[in-house]
């Protein structure tokens, strides 16, 4: 039988309501099969919906199943700062004060709050290096450009499948009209340098054909792997800040820090704009 549940929508990634990458919670996920949780994400037609389930880990504070209207994911960036705010401001205490641990198929992830933002660790990565030339023909061919307006690329794939160019500003990466039909199993992105003085230091795009999402608003796994990758190899500082969403009218502000030791940690504003429930 359907039963009530808490249900919310998170606007992440930006401070302005409803300019960032909203995801659909549902904060009691119990006994839903997975049938269940795809017809409701197929529903809601969000880049994710996700459902809060009690930890099989004992460090963990809550486990977390993540659906696009496509199929689930192990991982994402966005949906994991989401589900940490509706599951602070549903009630929730985390274990050690200041920082959330959240449990999904990639493992362990932690998230911290600073300043009214939150944070998430980025997991490692099970993909990387460069792209085979097969592949990044694909991409550069769907992305409708040539071979030389390429800097450089890269798996960065913690999950969901990223791969990624670099271009060389922001204004080409703006200008990309795709051709998702050429990828239709493509989980890719695009990195360009904003302009000298800009409030961004990069602008970013990313497109998921293979999980129902033709453009994401703002990613939070793409900045991840892509921060470890530019930060390791010295292509981007140790902190920057990247805008998204711009040619869907959104307004993402992400920021990448990787610490003294390595570890990336990608934040953002999370705000719930919706609170009601779901019949489930």
């Amino acid at each position: 039988m359907p039963r009530t549940r808490e249900f919310v929508q998170v606007d992440v990634f930006c401070t302005t309501p409803y300019s960032g990458n909203p995801v659909a919670v549902v904060l009691d996920g119990t006994e839903l099969t997975d049938e269940e949780m795809q017809d409701l994400a197929r529903w809601t037609n969000l880049s994710e919906t996700t459902f809060v389930l009690p930890p099989a880990a004992e460090e963990a504070d809550y486990r977390l199943r993540i659906f696009t209207p496509g199929g689930e994911l192990p991982f994402a960036g966005h949906p994991t700062l989401g589900s940490a705010r509706a599951w602070l401001d549903g009630g929730g205490v985390p274990r050690r004060a200041g920082r959330i641990v959240q449990e999904c198929d990639v493992g362990l992830v932690t998230v911290r709050r600073s300043d009214g933002d939150l944070s998430f660790a980025a997991p490692p990565r099970i993909r990387e290096g460069a792209l085979d030339e097969a592949r990044l023909a694909r991409i550069i061919t769907a992305f409708g450009i040539t071979r030389d307006r390429v800097l450089d690329h890269q798996w960065v794939d913690n999950g969901p499948g990223w791969a990624v160019v670099r271009l060389a500003t922001a204004e080409e990466v703006l200008a990309l009209e795709p051709d998702l039909s050429l990828i239709p199993d493509g989980m890719a992105g695009a990195i360009g340098a904003c302009p000298p003085g800009s409030a961004h230091d990069f602008e970013m795009r990313t497109f998921a054909p293979a999980a129902g999402v033709p453009e994401d608003p703002a990613c939070g796994s793409m900045n991840a792997g892509v921060g470890q990758w530019l930060t390791s190899t010295g292509a981007a500082p140790s902190s920057y800040r990247v805008s998204q969403g711009a040619r869907l009218g959104r307004a993402a502000s992400i920021g990448v820090t990787a610490d003294a030791d390595g570890t990336v940690w990608v934040s953002g504003a999370a705000t719930v704009r919706i609170r009601g429930t779901v019949s489930l």
